[in-house]
């Protein structure tokens, strides 16, 4: 799922006709593509017909390609907090952009928005590497990954809270690259008042707020 450019474009096909040339001399029939045939005896030369007189398309024929996905561009918008309140969040939500959203709104719905950013970013990074399942929810309900996940299961999400509303606009934000995030490359993180033995194997990326993310 990863986010994908697409581009639509066009095959084109030019057929070219080839001669044959046969020789009472051989056995068997020799046939090149563009070579003529030598004649000895330009008397005896076949007259051309219309069957030999050759076809050539002055125009390239063009097949078009199937129509590519549409891409959804980013909004103008000239900070990350306005990119937020201009994104358009009314559409329901599939399951795995679901995931995404909820685990920015358990994770980070009280830190500020590119901590919020931040912490989606992570899922996504982690769905798109071969070292974590392929997909949203299966990088969220991985076990033992992500504390706010109790016995396989997300808690209650307060739905008419500003705070989902935000969460929901800023995974569709982060999956669609939108704004670039300051986690960059991040596969993991921590809140600043613990130190996991983990993370002094790792190379730190960015801390904001009350996270730490790492590569």
């Amino acid at each position: 799922m990863a986010r994908k450019t697409h581009f639509a474009g066009a095959v084109t096909f030019v057929t070219a006709l080839g001669f044959t040339f046969a020789s009472a001399e051989l056995s068997g029939a020799n046939a090149q593509q563009g070579v003529e045939a030598e004649i000895t005896d330009s008397t005896q030369a076949p007259a051309l017909t219309d069957e030999t007189v050759p076809v050539f398309v002055s125009e390239p024929v063009i097949q078009p390609l199937p129509e590519a996905e549409e891409v959804t561009e980013a909004p103008q918008a000239s900070s990350l907090r306005e990119l937020v309140q201009i994104t358009d969040i009314s559409a329901d939500l599939s399951r795995e952009m679901e995931c995404l959203a909820g685990t920015v709104y358990f994770e980070s719905r009280g830190e500020p928005l590119t901590g919020q950013l931040a912490v989606a970013q992570v899922v996504i990074n982690r769905a798109e590497s071969s070292r974590f399942p392929s997909s949203y929810c299966g990088v969220v309900y991985q076990r033992s990954q992500f504390s706010f996940v109790k016995g396989g299961k997300m808690p209650r999400i307060a739905r008419s809270s500003t705070a989902w509303k935000r969460a929901k606009a800023i995974a569709r934000i982060a999956h669609e690259g939108h704004w670039d995030s300051e986690a960059q490359d991040s596969l993991y993180f921590h809140a600043t008042y613990v130190r996991p033995s983990w993370s002094y194997r790792k190379a730190k990326r960015a801390a904001i707020s009350t996270h730490i993310f790492y590569r």
